[in-house]
């Protein structure tokens, strides 16, 4: 039996099944000039073979098939994926069994002969549903990791050069290699980049690489088939269908292993992704941005990054300046840290008094005067910090970190704490207190603060991420 595929550039992938071949005929034609790809079989049994092999977004089965019927197909279907759609055809005599598919999860049914218009109705309906429902996955990705408001701050000239390329690429669909040092906001201006693109109503996907276990990386980013290693009990979305038709940000990209390396230039070229334990491809729709604080070249020469990769990802480069370069942006950054932090708006329109509601001069002097090596991470972490330290704004130099003001700590750094210190404090604020102190003497650095505090990465992570989700 013989399987007809008929390839359109964009809308639904659709797998259509049914014993009539002239109906089989008909949708090979009508189904492309709608604008999807269809597949057509012959029978139930074909069409769950190349189930088992590809993805779709739609299955169009016959009601009754010789052998397998049009429920059964519908069932298995939805066994191998849960975002499959289905669409039941059937004689105006079976209109009942039609129904009952519904309680079995079809979408709709039509009767035979269906019309072209009732088709594409539906179609669309499901097209529209499934855009939905990879949208509301990214903002569930987002809110899981999300650093606040995508807002560029400060008027600094060189911040005033970002965004003028900002704005100059935005437009287009081009990859975007974003340089910086760590913590410089190299995520925020990935953000802006979508946010001002055609995509903008797409989902926005960011991952970082150095994150991601090794082992899974394959399968975070490109999704993996039901039963394709030990503990793959369904079959997973990725990243990059995730992001489909709107953008992903590849943080950290220098982290990924050579062997991503080689899967992503293909990704890239191509424009097709295969799930881990799948012989086929599929197409997507992916505006890629790559972010590093890595020197790419020369981690090329080192034989640790793929010259071909880094040509390919960088037609267009952004390099972000680091806080110690733009001084002048540091009181308002940190003002508005704060108040993103605890969703407050500024209660005057002035900006210098927004900055002395909630920081002393001498504060705003000491941080002025702070190395800063990593970047606006780091200032956050101090900000955080000077937060639970202070009772009544406006913050002083006492609520900063020693390091940043040069004087002992009101912090206690023996082991028995002043009353004044722990009284109103929940264990989750001396955890963060803790945290965010370990990660300001290593200027923002997670592995080395992980280590310091005797926790994995991921651990480090997961509680900066939690704690970010209820800030959010």
């Amino acid at each position: 039996m013989t399987v007809n595929k008929t390839k359109s550039p964009k809308g639904l992938h659709i797998l259509f099944a049914d014993d009539e071949e002239a109906l089989q005929e008909l949708m090979s034609l009508e189904l492309p000039r709608m604008g999807h790809t269809v597949t057509v079989c012959p029978d139930g049994e074909t069409a769950l073979a190349v189930l088992k092999q590809d993805r779709y977004d739609c299955l169009i089965t016959d009601l009754n098939m010789p052998g397998m019927s049009g429920i059964e197909l519908l069932g298995k279907a939805r066994e191998l994926s849960d975002e499959i759609e289905c669409i039941i055809l059937t004689g105006k005599s079976t209109v009942e069994s039609a129904i009952a598919a519904l309680r079995y999860g079809a979408f709709d049914y039509l009767t035979k002969p269906c019309k072209r218009l009732e088709l594409e109705a539906l179609l669309e309906r499901i097209q529209k549903k499934q855009q939905l429902a990879r949208q509301y996955k990214a903002v569930n990705h987002q809110l899981k990791r999300a650093e606040g408001e995508s807002q560029l701050i400060g008027d600094h000239p060189s911040m005033e050069q970002v965004k003028s390329l900002i704005s100059r690429v935005a437009p287009t669909v081009s990859t975007v290699l974003v340089r910086g040092e760590t913590g410089s906001g190299k995520e925020i201006v990935a953000r802006e980049i979508h946010n001002q693109s055609q995509r903008a109503d797409q989902p926005f996907v960011a991952v970082n690489c150095g994150a991601l276990p090794e082992n899974l990386i394959e399968s975070e980013l490109f999704g993996h088939c039901k039963g394709a290693f030990t503990g793959a009990d369904s079959q997973r979305t990725g990243l990059f269908e995730m992001a489909n038709h709107g953008t992903l940000m590849l943080d950290e990209i220098g982290e990924l292993p050579k062997s991503v390396q080689a899967i992503l230039l293909r990704v890239l070229e191509s424009g097709e992704i295969r799930r881990v334990g799948d012989n086929q491809t599929f197409h997507v729709d992916v505006r890629v941005i790559c972010a590093t604080h890595r020197n790419l070249e020369e981690m090329v020469q080192a034989g640790d990054f793929r010259e071909d990769l880094l040509f390919r990802i960088n037609p267009f480069e952004i390099e972000i300046p680091a806080l110690r370069q733009r001084r002048e942006d540091i009181p308002l950054l940190a003002t508005h840290l704060y108040e993103r932090k605890f969703g407050v708006n500024g209660t005057s329109e002035n900006i210098l008094d927004r900055i002395h509601a909630v920081f002393t001069p001498e504060a705003i002097a000491a941080l002025e005067s702070a190395e800063w090596k990593g970047n606006v991470r780091e200032l956050a972490n101090v900000v955080e910090h000077a937060s639970i330290l202070c009772d009544r704004l406006p913050i002083d130099t006492s609520h900063l970190p020693q390091r940043i003001h040069g004087d002992e700590t009101r912090v206690p750094s023996s082991a028995v704490a002043p009353d004044e210190f722990l009284a109103g404090r929940t264990l989750r604020d001396l955890e963060m207190w803790a945290i965010n102190s370990a990660l300001a003497r290593h200027d923002g650095s997670k592995p080395e603060a992980a280590k310091e505090l005797g926790v994995s990465l991921k651990t480090l992570y997961n509680k900066l991420n939690n704690q970010l989700d209820k800030s959010a």
